[in-house]
């Protein structure tokens, strides 16, 4: 009883301080679930009137009017996944009630327009993200021209709902959304150090979170060759940390591909030559480069490259020798575009994309006109952006977002205060930049701390090439993202926290 009384005192000046009794401290709660969604849809709307969910009736179907079925499995396994993810702490089921009251919401009905709804495909470029979701009783609906839409709209269907109230109610609720940029990539660097499978399948599950669509694997580097070539094997068995271990077979790269595939997210392998291949020289010398690529094919959709030189073609005989036979005199810039010409007609006849780093774009190597081209370099950012779209190449910047870089505090408001467009340029050469990438490069990380360091910083990324140029309150954001980290928390994603603070999954009390 001493104790009860003596800490009395103590809670009372804990909730005046921070302008709040015990009935406003629900009521805060609430507010707080109200404005979590991340990242924020382009139109959204939500009101008092709230609805119960209950694992024992609500159910996750297909519309009658849609043109997906049950034989389409990356919606019915999301289903599975998103009801988990809601009941996932409710293990008792509910004792069954004998009527459904009028303020239950019993279902969710999907539905896909388009004539091809895709079930089989895989996400490109020009996929359609957009959906629209109604919340009201009795069912709710999400509307959607293609699986990778509906897709969008279930994650925030559970953002909605998941942290509603401790007893799942979710507020009736209408959204339009669709993305900013079409391009929302992460890349991690799996060649520095080696990312077991189950580290990369967990960040694909929060990346699609957060609504990321594209998994730029920096698969190999001079450091270690991983990818097990079954054109190559001397590549991975002299060029990975060890031939056996870390290693990616063909096999676990077909399990990436389907993994991203059922989130919505394409893979983008980086093989990167002719820089940044010590790695392959432990293995062979590979001038048989369009075995290679072709190789490639059959795993990945579309294939990445670097183009970085070393100081040692100055220096090698061969070099010097062929350079003169093609009548290159001492000019290696001529040689690099040989060199990227003859690449690029490769990977041009496997039927599949390619990308660049800027310093292709910068030491004047002709390109095609469908390449790609990812500013990364800080420095004069706004005037390369100005530089590589003037010239009418694709871009997609990461200049900004290299998540590598830490700091003390909370730098993802640097990330978030990053505006993709804002460098000098007409609105053609402004829609010439797709979207952008958080990078996240492997030197200080490995499976130990990968995850925490990338997430909710990456967070603030997302929804800077996901929701409208207007949203920029840094205020609202921090309180959003609060609540965003503790859902990827609770789906047992290490995310570090933002600040002082707590989530409510911490404890059984209010």
């Amino acid at each position: 009883m001493y104790c009860l009384v003596k800490f009395a005192p103590l809670f009372l000046a804990v909730a005046v301080c921070n302008g709040w009794l015990f009935g406003d401290f629900v009521g805060k709660l609430k507010e707080l679930d109200e404005i979590s969604l991340w990242p924020l849809p382009q139109k959204f709307q939500s009101s008092a009137v709230a609805f119960k969910l209950s694992p024992a009736r609500f159910q996750i179907v297909q519309a009658k009017q849609s043109s997906t079925g049950p034989s389409c499995s990356i919606l019915e396994n999301a289903f599975r996944r998103y009801f988990e993810y809601i009941f996932g702490d409710l293990k008792k089921p509910e004792k069954s009630r004998k009527k459904v009251y009028d303020s239950d919401l019993v279902e969710l009905q999907v539905w896909v327009t388009s004539p091809d709804p895709e079930c089989d495909g895989f996400p490109s470029l020009q996929t359609d993200e957009s959906y629209e979701l109604s919340v009201d009783e009795p069912s709710a609906v999400l509307k959607a021209a293609n699986v990778w839409g509906a897709l969008r709209g279930n994650s925030s269907k559970i953002k909605t709902s998941i942290f509603s109230s401790q007893q799942n109610n979710i507020n009736k609720t209408d959204i339009s959304d669709f993305p900013r940029f079409a391009h929302r990539g992460i890349l991690l660097d799996s060649s520095r150090h080696f990312l077991p499978l189950k580290v990369i399948l967990a960040n694909l599950e929060a990346m699609a979170m957060n609504k990321f669509n594209v998994f730029h694997w920096h698969i190999v580097d001079d450091h270690s060759f991983p990818y097990m070539s079954r054109t190559f094997p001397e590549l991975s068995q002299k060029g990975a940390y060890h031939p056996f271990t870390h290693v990616y077979t063909p096999s676990d790269v077909k399990m990436v591909i389907e993994f991203a595939r059922m989130r919505g997210i394409r893979v983008i392998p980086e093989f990167d030559t002719p820089g940044h291949t010590e790695s392959w020289g432990n293995g062979q010398l590979v001038d048989l480069l369009h075995d290679m690529y072709s190789s490639l094919k059959s795993c990945f959709l579309r294939p990445c490259f670097h183009s970085t030189y070393r100081s040692c073609r100055e220096s090698n005989p061969d070099i010097q020798k062929f350079m003169v036979q093609q009548g290159f005199g001492t000019d290696y810039s001529k040689l690099e575009s040989f060199y990227i010409q003859r690449l690029l007609d490769i990977v041009a006849a496997t039927k599949k994309g390619y990308m660049v780093w800027q310093e292709v774009f910068d030491n004047g190597v002709k390109l095609k006109d469908d390449t790609v081209v990812e500013v990364w370099m800080g420095n004069k950012m706004e005037e390369e952006l100005q530089n590589v779209t003037g010239a009418g190449f694709t871009t997609i910047l990461s200049a900004p977002w290299y998540l590598d870089y830490i700091s003390y505090g909370q730098d993802w408001q640097h990330y978030y205060k990053v505006e993709p467009l804002n460098f000098p340029g007409t609105d053609a050469q402004k829609k010439l930049v797709i979207g952008g990438e958080a990078c996240l490069w492997g030197e200080y990380v490995d499976a130990t701390n990968l995850t925490p360091r990338l997430w909710p910083r990456a967070s603030a990324v997302a929804e800077r090439l996901w929701s409208d140029k207007s949203v920029t309150d840094v205020d609202n954001a921090y309180n959003r993202l609060v609540q965003h980290r503790c859902r990827m928390v609770k789906r047992g994603i290490p995310a570090e926290p933002l600040f002082v603070g707590h989530c409510r999954q911490e404890y059984k009390g209010l």
